[in-house]
């Protein structure tokens, strides 16, 4: 898929935006249009939010908002879907239980879900300065590496983290690995997606080659796109609070290592991942990406957006396509994982 428009078009005028907004959860079940298109059930489970129309295909085709009726997140005008594994906690006796989402900080009525930033540069002050395009129709990307066991294996996407939370408002320290002590407050895991775009391709066969990280650095160094990926888009992140804090109490490995697991068997912490499908309708992310706003105090009166209270967020949700048991304690994940452990394990 290309886009032709030519790159002086497509850059947008400069604001100092930095959007944060919530999306309740919509499901969670084995679909995964990206990785497993068509596939039901897909190779494991995944929580996903967003607008309604979320498939186990997802053609790019179709034109999404007018395909939904109604969405998960915060934004009227924002049908995209977006979503990550899921967590589990696996007991002593090797049987496994999933852990839920909480509404993150200022959303805690929230269904689960995730929290959304769209961002200018990968701050979060006001200073937002970076020339940014929002995404096109059909556009989607994934981020992470799914066979990640090692922090050499994870280095490249050293920007997907977590927080063991003491206190509700923690973020920080960041680390590339599962915490392996008890959080207070449960686990926060952060998932930054790169920032330059080919300005050509809507998609690639990895979903990530048609995305950039800048040149130098990484997402948070501010330095320029690289030629073969010259379109500066906005810096999209996801942030989820898992509720460890209820398995605090059960018995933890003696050792001290970590009792977490993802649902698709990494127990180290280093394959997490994200993947993200557009769906915004008409002009609504461009012209938010355009206003001088933040963390969505005023965003959305300044961009013209028109935002819904968490009951109705609440209230749109999709059924399973597969009945099968995902929340019970299981001796195994669904799809048949085991835990995984690094090399040195």
């Amino acid at each position: 898929m290309h886009w032709t428009t030519l790159l002086a078009l497509v850059l947008a005028a400069p604001g100092s935006a930095v959007v944060r907004f919530h999306c309740s959860q919509l499901v969670v079940q084995r679909v995964d249009p990206l990785v497993d298109p068509g596939q039901i059930p897909s190779s494991h489970v995944h929580q996903i939010v967003g607008g309604n129309s979320f498939n186990a295909t997802m053609d790019p085709a179709k034109d999404m908002p007018a395909e939904s009726t109604c969405t998960t997140c915060q934004f009227t005008e924002d049908f995209s879907n977006y979503w990550t594994a899921v967590l589990y906690f696996r007991a002593q006796n090797g049987s496994y239980k999933r852990v839920p989402q909480l509404g993150n900080n200022q959303f805690e009525k929230a269904r689960g879900g995730l929290t959304i930033y769209y961002m200018q540069d990968a701050i979060y002050d006001q200073g937002q300065s970076s020339k940014v395009t929002a995404f096109k129709p059909g556009f989607r990307m994934f981020v992470g590496n799914v066979s990640a066991r090692t922090i050499t294996d994870a280095a490249r996407y050293r920007q997907l983290t977590y927080v063991c939370m003491d206190t509700w408002t923690q973020r920080a320290p960041e680390t590339m690995a599962f915490p392996t002590r008890k959080c207070k407050e449960g686990i926060m895991t952060s998932i930054r997606f790169p920032t330059c775009w080919d300005g050509k391709n809507l998609d690639s066969p990895d979903h990530s080659s048609h995305m950039s990280y800048p040149e130098t650095g990484t997402f948070e160094s501010g330095g320029p796109c690289p030629a073969t990926h010259p379109v500066r888009t906005g810096q999209v992140m996801y942030e989820v609070v898992w509720d460890t804090k209820q398995f605090n109490d059960l018995e933890w490995p003696a050792d001290g290592s970590n009792p977490f697991v993802w649902s698709f068997g990494d127990a180290t912490g280093y394959a997490t991942h994200g993947d993200y499908v557009f769906g915004w309708k008409g002009d609504a992310l461009q012209r938010i990406l355009d206003t001088s706003c933040w963390f969505n105090t005023n965003c959305h009166k300044e961009s013209n957006s028109v935002v819904q209270s968490v009951e109705k967020m609440n209230e749109c949700a999709q059924e399973r396509v597969l009945d099968e048991d995902i929340d019970g304690w299981l001796d195994a994940l669904p799809g048949g994982y085991q835990a995984q452990y690094g090399p040195s394990a």
